[in-house]
């Protein structure tokens, strides 16, 4: 069984509004149910599990049964760190599933995520057994320890930006966040990250410009430019 989880447990304080961000609405849908109809929408998505805060999980079953998402079968109250939420979504997934099946974690605030994507991730996690949506750096980028100044760069082409979804076995995600915890790794919001930090390897599957995280206004008013966007017929795909 392929299943998608969905973190939504974040306050959204960066972006000064009265609800989550991710309960905002845009053309009269909120942002978590257009990253829920994009996993609802793929036919090799067998079911979707939500992370989110307690006091909105009511909320989030009524907008599911609003616009038909049949695949949401369970929803979670987070935790008090972005890693905590993502290990209880695994212990409830390890009540209902085996540790052979395959999850992917994706932000539940990233709602442009296309099914190319989701595809790449399944298809790369079948291959390697794991996978981490990520795109290539297009930008210079300088170290710098003031944040004012800098003398020493990184080659571009070696660095790659990392997005959701992250997929692997349910098990070796668990069994990560076990051992993470026994070594006192307790704040790393991003299971690549994690990963890296118990030094397993990070195997990387397509991302896009498009998939963008919505953490602030900024954010939110480039959605919503994407959203109602048109490609021109001259441009070649």
């Amino acid at each position: 069984m392929n299943v998608a989880l969905l973190t939504a447990a974040g306050s959204g304080t960066r972006m000064h509004q009265d609800i989550p961000k991710q309960f905002i609405h845009v053309d009269n849908k909120p942002v978590i149910i257009y990253t829920m109809e994009a996993f609802q929408n793929h036919p090799s998505i067998d079911a979707i599990i939500v992370v989110t805060l307690d006091s909105w999980s009511a909320v989030l079953w009524a907008y599911a049964k609003q616009f038909n998402i049949t695949k949401l079968k369970w929803v979670v109250p987070g935790g008090a760190t972005g890693q905590e939420s993502i290990r209880k979504g695994l212990e409830a997934l390890r009540q209902e599933l085996s540790d052979d099946d395959v999850v992917l974690i994706h932000d539940g605030n990233r709602p442009l995520v296309s099914s190319e994507i989701i595809s790449d991730s399944l298809a790369t996690f079948s291959r390697y057994g794991s996978a981490v949506a990520a795109i290539p750096c297009t930008e210079v980028v300088f170290e710098t320890n003031d944040g004012i100044s800098s003398c020493t760069s990184t080659e571009r082409e070696r660095l790659r930006r990392t997005q959701t979804p992250h997929t692997y076995k349910l098990g070796d995600l668990y069994g990560a966040h076990l051992e993470a915890e026994q070594k006192g790794i307790n704040n790393t919001a991003a299971s690549c990250m994690l990963m890296k930090e118990l030094g397993r390897m990070t195997y990387f599957s397509k991302g896009s410009e498009e998939n963008l995280k919505i953490t602030t206004l900024d954010d939110l008013k480039i959605f919503k430019a994407l959203l109602y966007m048109t490609q021109d017929s001259w441009i070649k795909k």
